[in-house]
């Protein structure tokens, strides 16, 4: 499956949103910390597509949130037209979120079931001001035309719709504002294949159209190489690579960029390729809490606590212990990111 997203959108100018050294800890019980997301560094490019894959649980949705502002960093900055967005309050936060929309996981979840699509689709532009009432059906037809759907439906329930007919109206919702980003968090994961490949088709239609960038998020590394321009790889809040989405199946270098490969199904039916999993379980994000609080070292990578919880958040390398190559410099020093090509990074002591 392919969607001809691979166009020179950006490649070589300067990035239009650039998170640096972020990190997110949220409190847990027992005094410790859940470390969501560690050091990311990620650059997303005008008229193309950044996916962001990775395990559920890794941290892909807290970081996202964090490009809408849903989320504070704990730590680093957020640019976004040469402006730290993670520093604005009051009325300058709010006008900068008009350039960043988002489209959620499931669109039931994210509708009001007492708005109708009319209602749902101008609500940004009411909220801004920037309509009339008396234009609010000219402008929501004008929307749902850009997402393939019939203008009748403007007076419908989103409970009527399929989820594939939900999905487009919260496209169109997040393009009601013309933003210049456009976040999709795991916007296809609840659909059937099917419905996932022409809301994909679509995503792409409109960003060739328009212009927009495009973050994605999801667990299916098959789909988000078959469009995405640049591909990050998350593990455990980590990014442990970066490269064009064109090159993943042929140029994937971390072990675990690899393992995921390895693991998709292929409908071809080719039995000559096996299909492997990664043994083990990912550590936990949790981190331990200070010295006072601790009750039992189990292990050099495991800590037990009085009410019988353990964290195993390892030293060095975050996937040492799903990695058929760890070495001892792997169970020591965690590894940066770095160049490996003009468009290819990678944080492994293999490269």
């Amino acid at each position: 499956m392919s969607h001809e997203a691979f166009t020179d959108g950006g490649e070589g100018k300067a990035p239009i949103l650039t998170a640096e050294h972020i990190t997110k800890k949220f409190p847990a019980s027992g005094g410790r910390t859940l470390l969501a997301c560690d050091d990311v560094n990620l650059s997303v490019y005008k008229g193309r597509t950044l996916g962001i894959v990775g395990e559920s649980g890794c941290g892909k949705s807290t970081f996202v949130k964090m490009i809408v502002q849903m989320f504070q960093p704990t730590e680093g900055q957020i640019l976004f037209d040469g402006k730290d967005i993670t520093k604005l309050k009051g009325e300058e936060l709010r006008q900068s979120r008009k350039k960043i929309q988002m489209v959620f996981q499931d669109p039931s979840a994210a509708f009001s079931p007492k708005m109708k699509v009319i209602d749902i689709v101008t609500e940004p532009l009411m909220n801004f001001g920037l309509i009339k009432r008396s234009e609010k059906a000219a402008r929501a037809k004008e929307l749902l035309k850009m997402v393939e759907l019939p203008e009748d439906f403007i007076y419908r329930y989103p409970h009527n719709m399929s989820g594939g007919q939900r999905q487009r109206i919260g496209i169109a919702r997040a393009l009601a504002l013309e933003p210049e980003i456009i976040v999709c968090d795991e916007a296809t994961s609840a659909l059937d294949v099917s419905v996932q490949d022409r809301i994909i088709e679509l995503l792409v239609r409109l960003q060739k159209e328009k212009g927009i960038s495009l973050v994605f998020i999801c667990h299916d590394m098959a789909l988000v190489q078959s469009f995405a321009h640049d591909v990050a790889v998350m593990y455990l809040g980590n990014i442990v690579e970066v490269l064009p989405g064109n090159e993943v199946g042929k140029n994937a270098q971390h072990p675990y960029t690899q393992a995921m490969l390895g693991a998709i199904f292929s409908t071809r039916m080719d039995f000559d390729k096996k299909i492997e999993s990664i043994e083990s379980e990912a550590p936990s994000p949790v981190e331990a809490p200070p010295r006072s609080a601790r009750r039992q070292v189990v292990s050099p990578m495991q800590i037990r606590f009085a009410n019988g919880d353990t964290v195993d958040v390892p030293p060095g390398c975050p996937f040492q212990n799903r990695c058929d190559r760890c070495s001892e410099i792997c169970k020591r020093e965690k590894p940066s990111l770095r160049k490996t090509g003009e468009r290819h990074q990678v944080a492994c002591h293999l490269f």
